[in-house]
């Protein structure tokens, strides 16, 4: 070009950066020829801003030879986004002229960090508001658990527009209150997609997947975000064979999948040790960009895992070039799950010398794998370095693991005191795990005091009252079982019996307990009597334990 003026070189600065070339972005705007305005300076403060290189955007923001209304709310909200609210707040007070965006920016920052109070002041305190000021204000109380003060403030708002209608319903959802996020909706006077999708959301967020059904099957337009609510909501309700059907439906009106969708529906294959199911979704995978996100990568390392192909899970995660932490804590809980308690602690402590850090859900998968493989002196040393640790707040997950280990070892009387000792922290799933100890080593005097803490918490628990026959029984006290088997019965209580399922040449085997309706079932019980008398030549003592039938 021979002429090159000050729009010529803002717009080729421009493309660079919204192309993600900032570096060559810079060489150009530090050229000496370089024509540059208020608006060069502030796409350039923009690009670094969009970077995250907040550093490089202060200084330029420094050097700024003009400063605009513009300028000024670009580095305010680049603070914001990165979580530099003091700054953000700093750069706003100095501000010799604002405008309605200035105060909406800064507004939402204070109420994204919790910092409800400043921002009401704030609002309260503006020269003019439009309808995005009254949203961000209503979305932060609600956001903040003040749904009440939220509302007033909806009800007062001389403009709306969807979205406000729309964070209305989703502050009610998220502090459990739907019948009133229903009656927003159904005052809504324009609903659009996500209206219908936040309300879903909310049901099965609540639990209250038969609403979320009935909203869903009355769309006529559904977008991704719908079709993956809906299969999140059955696998979270244990119908993962319906989230399967969901899916393929979504398949045939050809809504392509996102992250979210794939890691739900590899959810419902694992729980339904669907392998085949799996590798149809996997190929659908490795023709996306999903193939490469770390979410989807853990998700079909655990799906694999828990249909029994370890080796594969094995190999996905020694290929992978995007481990962060959750894959490695999906390996580590492969690991555990087939009892391999060794290959676990290995692993562990492997992404340590990689720069990992353990969390709560590693510590969980841990103490599983040392108590699945009898490795009780090891999980005891690692816990004692989890609650040394400091860093990491200890859930009932970790207590239950405890309890695991020792009751597996034996160690009931130590288990016992742990358990009281630790008060209202010992949840119904700690108890749990100690009574199935008292169960299996028949302690009659510990298995009694934990049965009448887990019916206090759940009186009509079938699986307590038949853990306590069984321990009445292996101990020979057979009219105490009796009793117990008695009053199940007089209260109406009867147990799921045990069910298990293996998928062989494209067909499921289902076995359930004292079923004998297979077609090979004399051929498999055949084979498990071989099996049992292989095992005690090799030295195998089992565990007497004369249940009465279930």
């Amino acid at each position: 070009m021979p002429d090159r003026d000050v729009v010529t070189w803002t717009t080729v600065i421009s493309g660079y950066i919204k192309c993600g070339l900032i570096k060559e972005a810079r060489v150009l705007f530090d050229e000496p020829g370089a024509v540059k305005n208020v608006v060069t300076w502030t796409a350039m403060l923009s690009g670094y801003i969009r970077s995250r290189q907040i550093s490089e955007a202060e200084k330029l923001f420094d050097h700024m030879p003009h400063k605009n209304v513009i300028s000024w709310n670009t580095m305010i909200s680049g603070y914001a986004h990165n979580g530099l609210i003091d700054s953000a707040f700093y750069l706003f007070d100095k501000m010799p002229e604002r405008n309605v965006v200035s105060w909406n920016t800064i507004i939402t920052a204070l109420a994204k960090s919790g910092r409800i109070d400043e921002a009401r002041k704030l609002f309260d305190r503006m020269p003019e508001r439009d309808v995005i000021s009254w949203t961000a204000m209503v979305t932060g109380l609600s956001q903040n658990g003040r749904i009440d003060e939220a509302r007033q403030l909806f009800d007062r708002m001389p403009e709306r527009n969807v979205v406000s209608w729309n964070t209305m319903i989703t502050g009610y959802a998220q502090n459990l209150r739907l019948e009133e996020a229903l009656e927003i909706f159904k005052k809504m006077p324009v609903r659009d997609l996500p209206s219908w999708n936040t309300m879903i959301t909310g049901f099965i967020q609540n639990g209250d997947l038969k609403r979320a059904k009935k909203l869903f099957n009355q769309l006529h337009e559904r977008n991704v975000v719908t079709w993956t609510t809906m299969i999140t909501g059955y696998v979270q309700d244990e119908q993962s064979e319906e989230a399967l059907k969901i899916f393929s439906r979504m398949q045939v009106e050809g809504i392509l999948p996102n992250q979210g969708t794939f890691v739900s529906v590899l959810s419902a294959c694992s729980n339904l040790a669907g392998l085949g199911e799996g590798k149809q979704i996997h190929q659908i995978i490795s023709k996306t960009n999903f193939q490469n996100s770390a979410f989807v990568e853990s998700a079909l390392i655990s799906m694999y895992s828990k249909c029994g192909e370890l080796s594969i899970a094995k190999e996905m995660f020694n290929r992978s070039s995007q481990r962060d932490l959750v894959s490695w804590n999906c390996m580590i809980a492969a690991y555990s799950h087939h009892g391999c308690g060794k290959e676990a602690i290995s692993l562990m402590k492997e992404m340590r010398k990689f720069g990992f850090k353990p969390d709560d859900v590693t510590y969980v998968g841990i103490l599983s794998a040392c108590s699945h493989s009898g490795l009780v002196n090891e999980g005891l040393r690692f816990f004692d370095e989890l609650v040394k640790d400091g860093s990491i707040e200890l859930r009932e997950d970790h207590y239950a693991c405890l309890v695991d280990l020792c009751g597996r070892a034996g160690k009931l009387e130590e288990a016992f005191e742990f358990v009281e000792g630790l008060g209202n922290k010992a949840s119904k799933c700690v108890w749990g795990a100690l009574l199935g100890g008292c169960s299996y080593y028949g302690n009659v005097k510990i298995g009694k005091l934990v049965a009448k803490r887990l019916l206090e918490v759940e009186p009509e628990n079938a699986g307590t009252y038949l853990l306590l026959s069984n321990i009445y029984a292996t101990s020979g006290k057979w009219k105490e079982a009796a009793k117990v088997r008695l009053k199940m019965k007089d209260k109406g209580l009867k147990k799921q019996p045990g069910c298990s399922w293996i998928e062989v040449g494209n067909r499921f085997h289902v076995f359930v307990v004292g079923d004998k309706s297979h077609n090979q079932a004399e051929l498999i019980y055949s084979l498990l009597q071989d099996l049992h008398a292989k095992m005690k030549r090799a030295g195998y003592v089992p565990h007497k334990d004369p249940r009465m039938d279930e």
